[in-house]
């Protein structure tokens, strides 16, 4: 009996320790927040984050140092607002979207937007905001592949705005390569077939921001390419030749664009087409959309395309260049400032250097950066992450107030901002 007495405290033990870790197996720790990385507080960084912006915009020397330390994301208040049930009314309030046509001008001037995401919801919501205004129409591809969660974020958003919708087929994996061509196609096609009116339409990616206003990619547009098509990009030179879509890709730069090493197309291209090298990127007019959708060169192309790597870079400056399609450029180049992009081997020539970090030769921007960004006349920036939260939080006040300054109706309340009036910069309208 005292044998069993002096064991019966140690089962009564065993047993508390199983009872528990059964307990915790059945109600496992939540899951971990989607996407935000987690910051350091943020200490003595003033009226944060208008001040510090005002002073990198600025360029003053202490300030990139300053915001290594003052790294506090906005993108985590996106996400609560994305993620919590609520009226459409009160989320286009809570995350700024503007709510009328700022000028008659922009008014009767519709552009339309194709935008492929797959990732980093909050900086999603933070480039939809910056570029929406009621008159536009917007197709948000969003990846077949991205997580449920994420999906229906994206779709809670979009069903609060008539004018914005999710592309009716999905690619999977769509970030490159034909996938991603088709993923444009795809929304072209919802586009015009859309009940919205549109004159022009532009594809940007999740790690894009406008780095122009509405009117003033309108002003551009009319003032430059009036009825044409901006596809920068030249002549496929004969020592340089596309990869098939086995080969293992590679890149070497090539003025503003990535080209594929030397090697020969897996076959001829159709109807003897002289193949361009060129931008993803694109500013297209609608008659010329329309053309792709139903021209048989084009059509054959887009099968061609399957077989040959990167055919994004392709496709549309070689359809561009034809002369009998609607707003054609035959004799263009690189010309048309549609993307800042830092090139690593740009850097000392066209750039000083990045100040964030390079991915496959690519910037992708720090703090440091944003002088450069808003002197160039480019349209639109690209690349961004969430791993410099504050690059963008910093460039959308600063396209905010520049949007708002150009307007010519009264500014609502709700379209400012927090704290914009600590903003000391002063701003090119």
């Amino acid at each position: 009996m005292s044998q069993l007495r002096a064991t019966k405290p140690g089962l009564l033990v065993c047993v508390a320790i199983c009872v528990f870790i059964f307990l915790y197996l059945r109600n496992p720790a939540p899951e971990e927040p989607e996407e935000e990385p987690t910051y350091p507080a943020v200490v003595e960084c003033g009226f944060y984050p208008d001040e510090l912006c005002s002073a990198l915009f600025e360029g003053k020397e202490v300030a990139p140092q300053i915001a290594k330390f003052c790294k506090n994301p906005h993108g985590s208040e996106i996400l609560a607002h994305l993620h919590r049930p609520g009226n459409c009314s009160r989320i286009a309030q809570e995350l700024y979207f503007l709510t009328r046509p700022l000028s008659a001008e922009e008014g009767t001037f519709p552009l339309a937007y194709v935008i492929t995401i797959h990732k980093e919801l909050a900086m999603f919501a933070q480039l939809l905001r910056a570029i929406y205004v009621p008159q536009n129409v917007y197709c948000i591809h969003a990846d077949e592949k991205a997580p449920k969660k994420y999906k229906t974020a994206v779709q809670s958003l979009v069903n609060c705005f008539e004018n914005i919708f999710i592309s009716s087929t999905r690619e999977k994996m769509a970030h490159t390569g034909f996938r991603r061509l088709q993923a444009d196609i795809n929304c072209m096609k919802d586009l015009v077939h859309s009940k919205f009116q549109w004159n022009y339409v532009i594809n940007l990616c999740g790690q894009d921001f406008p780095i122009k206003t509405n009117r003033e990619i309108i002003h551009y547009i009319r003032s430059k390419w009036n009825d044409k098509n901006i596809t920068p990009g030249v002549i496929q030179p004969p020592n340089i030749k596309s990869k098939t879509s086995q080969s293992h890709s590679e890149f070497t730069p090539e003025e503003d664009i990535y080209v594929p090493p030397n090697e020969r197309f897996k076959d001829e291209p159709p109807h003897n087409l002289t193949i361009y090298f060129g931008s993803a990127y694109y500013v297209l007019t609608r008659k010329f959309v329309e053309f792709v959708l139903t021209d048989t060169r084009a059509k054959d192309m887009l099968r061609w395309s399957k077989d040959i790597h990167g055919p994004e870079r392709h496709y549309w400056v070689t359809l561009n260049r034809l002369k009998d399609a609607p707003g054609s450029t035959p004799n263009t180049g690189w010309e048309g400032n549609v993307r800042a992009i830092k090139w690593k081997n740009k850097e000392g020539t066209v750039h000083d250097g990045c100040k964030g970090h390079y991915v496959q030769d690519a910037c992708v921007y720090g703090p440091g950066d944003l002088p450069w960004i808003i002197q160039s006349p480019s349209l639109f920036a690209n690349q961004f992450d969430s791993t410099e939260p504050l690059v963008v939080s910093c460039l959308e006040r600063w396209h905010r107030l520049k949007v708002l300054g150009q307007a010519e109706v009264p500014v609502e309340p709700h379209w400012h901002f927090k704290r914009e009036s600590h903003f000391h910069m002063k701003l090119n309208r």
